[in-house]
C-alpha cells in the first residue's frame, strides 16, 4: 500500500480501537496464524481487520508472505503509539474505578476556638455528613491559634483549617463561610458596666485596660485598638472571656459567642455604635500538593452547608 499523504486520522472511535486490538494481538503473537487462537477468529477475518486498519490509517503496517510476518517502519511507530494509547485508557479506567473505592485514612481538621463550636460554622454537622459518606476515615479535630493553623495547613500537617478571615497566603485556598459582628464588652464588676453610650463614656473606654488577641486578625481590628490602652493579651476567646468577667478589662468578642452572657447580664456592650467590627470566617486548605479525596469531600460538604445558609 502506497502511503496516502492526504489522509488524516480524525476522532478515534470504538471501531478503530477494536482494529488496533487485533493488530496488537497479531504483532505480539508474531503473525496471523499464531493470533488465531488468541482472537478466536480465522486467518481470513484477521486479514480483513488489518486491511481495514491500514485503509483507515492510510499506512502499510506489516508484510506477510512466504518470508513470514514483519512490521513496516510505519507499523513499528503505530505499534508504539498504540501501546501508549492502551496504557492511557487503562490508567483512565483504573482512575475512575478508584473513585468508587471507599475512602480510608485520616482527615485532619484544625480550628480556632472561636469557630470550633460556633453555631454558624456548622462544623458538627459537616463532620456528621462526612462520617456518613466516609465512615472508614478517621477524623482528627483540634483547636489551635490562628498562626498555628495557617502554618500547619501550609506544611501539610493539617488538611483543613477554620480561621478568622484576615489575610491571604499564596499557598492557601480560602472558602469564605460567614461574618461575625464583634462589639466591645466589659463584665458586671467593671466600673463602666451599665453606662449608656456617650462621648464621655467613649473617652473613658479609650483609657480603660483592654485585653486583646496579641495578633492582628484584620485591619478593622487594628483600627479599633489603635487608640486604646492595650494592657493584656489573651488569644483564645474562652480565656479572654474570663478576663472580661474579672471586671478588670474590656475587650472585643463576637456577639454570637457571648450572647448567653449578654442575656444574663454578665456582660455589657460599651459604645456599641462606635466600637465594633466585622470578622469573616473561612475554611482553608493547601493550594498545592497531591490530591486528597477525604479533604475534597469534606470541603465540598462545608460549601454545601454554607451555600444553604443565609
Amino acid at each position: 500500500m502506497k502511503k496516502d499523504l492526504t489522509i488524516k486520522l480524525g476522532q478515534v472511535s470504538e471501531f478503530e480501537i477494536r482494529l488496533l486490538k487485533v493488530f496488537k494481538s497479531v504483532v505480539e503473537a508474531g503473525g496471523f496464524a499464531a493470533a488465531e487462537t488468541e482472537l478466536s477468529i480465522g486467518r481470513s477475518t484477521i486479514s480483513i481487520h488489518i486491511a481495514r486498519l491500514e485503509q483507515r490509517l492510510g499506512l502499510k503496517l506489516c508484510r506477510r508472505g512466504r518470508a513470514g510476518f514483519a512490521l513496516t517502519d510505519e507499523g513499528l511507530v503505530v505499534y508504539g503509539l498504540m501501546k501508549e494509547l492502551f496504557s492511557s485508557l487503562e490508567a483512565f479506567r483504573s482512575g475512575v474505578n478508584a473513585l468508587h473505592v471507599e475512602l480510608t485514612g485520616e482527615l485532619r481538621v484544625i480550628a480556632s476556638d472561636a469557630v470550633c463550636m460556633a453555631s454558624r460554622a456548622r462544623i458538627p454537622e459537616a463532620i456528621r455528613r462526612f462520617a456518613q459518606q466516609a465512615p472508614d476515615v478517621k477524623v482528627l479535630l483540634d483547636v489551635k491559634a490562628l498562626t498555628d493553623i495557617e502554618r500547619m495547613v501550609l506544611n501539610d500537617e493539617a488538611d483543613v483549617g477554620f480561621i478568622p478571615y484576615h489575610r491571604q497566603f499564596d499557598g492557601l485556598c480560602y472558602v469564605s463561610l460567614y461574618s461575625d459582628r464583634c462589639h466591645l464588652f466589659c463584665g458586671r464588676q467593671h466600673p463602666l458596666y451599665g453606662v449608656e453610650d456617650s462621648d464621655e463614656l467613649l473617652a473613658k473606654v479609650l483609657h480603660a485596660k483592654v485585653v486583646h488577641a496579641g495578633v492582628q486578625t484584620s485591619p478593622a481590628v487594628g483600627e479599633q485598638l489603635a487608640d486604646m490602652n492595650k494592657a493584656a493579651i489573651s488569644y483564645f476567646y474562652e480565656a479572654r472571656l474570663a478576663m472580661l468577667l474579672s471586671g478588670v478589662y474590656v475587650g472585643f468578642m463576637p456577639d454570637n459567642y457571648v450572647q448567653g452572657y449578654i442575656d444574663s447580664g454578665e456582660l455589657w456592650s460599651l459604645v456599641p455604635t462606635r466600637k465594633f467590627y466585622d470578622l469573616g470566617v473561612a475554611a482553608i486548605t493547601r493550594a498545592h500538593g497531591k490530591s486528597n479525596r477525604a479533604r475534597e469531600l469534606f470541603i465540598r460538604i462545608v460549601q454545601e452547608l454554607h451555600g444553604d445558609s443565609d
